[in-house]
């Protein structure tokens, strides 16, 4: 650890995900997406463990994919989703996890506890229509870690505007998945390029777990 000009350094990784300073989150896990990825009962079984493990040390913020009402939609999210959905008109849509539905619940295994926060967002990135920036900022959060659904979307993207937002952004990498096996792989690529990128064992053991 190092400090420069007023500016505290952290160097290792025991120091970045430091439990007084981190913040855990569980990025899309919901049964809509859990049931479609390469790897699901390894996923699960490796977020079940990382989460008990860190619950009790830092907080715990779960999100779930919650589009704009209809009529308050991009352009652009209302095209990505035709062709997402291979459809020619936006009325063809799905009503993509929808409230109350099945698709939206979050697995029994990985659930939320009492005390940890649920927050709707409409993007791929957790900053963008939510209120989590101030939140964490008032908690004196500097480390995000993430894990969750799916690595080369929302987690790419919420990782690097965590960093572009000075936060330290660490992706676990036995905890993130993809319906797309080779995405996933390329994304965890770059991402260990730029960002911090380890395992829930190399995490869990920096907690003293």
């Amino acid at each position: 650890m190092k400090n420069e000009n007023g500016i505290t350094i952290y160097e290792d990784l025991t120091e970045i995900v430091a439990p007084g300073h981190s913040c855990l989150i569980v990025w899309d896990v919901q049964s809509g997406l859990v049931d479609r990825v390469f790897n699901k009962e390894d996923f699960k079984g490796n977020l079940q463990v990382l989460i008990e493990g860190l619950r009790e040390k830092m907080p715990v913020v779960y999100t779930l994919i919650t589009p704009a009402p209809k009529g308050f939609q991009s352009s652009w999210y209302i095209y990505s989703m035709m062709k997402r959905f291979n459809v020619n008109k936006p009325d063809q849509l799905p009503h993509f996890m929808a409230p109350g539905s099945k698709e939206r619940e979050i697995p029994e295994a990985v659930k939320p506890a009492e005390g940890d926060i649920i927050m709707d967002k409409p993007t791929a990135s957790i900053f963008i229509g939510t209120n989590f920036e101030y939140m964490i900022r008032n908690r004196g959060i500097t480390t995000l870690i993430f894990t969750g659904i799916a690595t080369e979307f929302g987690i790419e993207s919420s990782a690097r505007d965590a960093s572009n937002r000075g936060f330290y952004p660490v992706v676990v990498s036995d905890c993130v998945s993809s319906m797309d096996r080779d995405a996933h792989e390329r994304s965890l690529k770059n991402l260990a390029k730029l960002l911090i990128v380890r395992t829930s064992a190399e995490i869990l053991k920096s907690v003293g777990q």
